[in-house]
């Protein structure tokens, strides 16, 4: 395994603990499975990351950085719930 994929495995088992972990913040973690946890994970992990900087907020240790990671998953979460896809993956079940 060379390191390319080495690095995607990571980044997928880290975005889905930072998913999961979100879900369970935001009380969603019924409502969505592993491959949703995974694309919230990641793609919150940025946002996270992406409001910090805007707000000047520095990240300088790894708690740091999985708790902005967490909450840009959790508002990511949020932005999904107030769309109304929580509501339609409930309803399509």
């Amino acid at each position: 395994m060379d390191l390319a994929s080495t690095n995607l495995v990571v980044t997928l088992i880290i975005g889905g603990v930072v998913g999961w972990l979100a879900s369970i913040v935001m009380r969603t973690n019924a409502q969505m499975g592993i491959l949703a946890n995974v694309i919230v994970g990641i793609i919150g992990s940025f946002l996270g990351g992406a409001v910090a900087n805007a707000l000047g907020v520095r990240v300088h240790t790894a708690p740091g950085s999985w708790i902005v990671a967490i909450l840009g998953a959790s508002l990511l979460i949020a932005l999904l719930r107030a769309m109304g896809v929580f509501n339609r993956l409930a309803s399509a079940r």
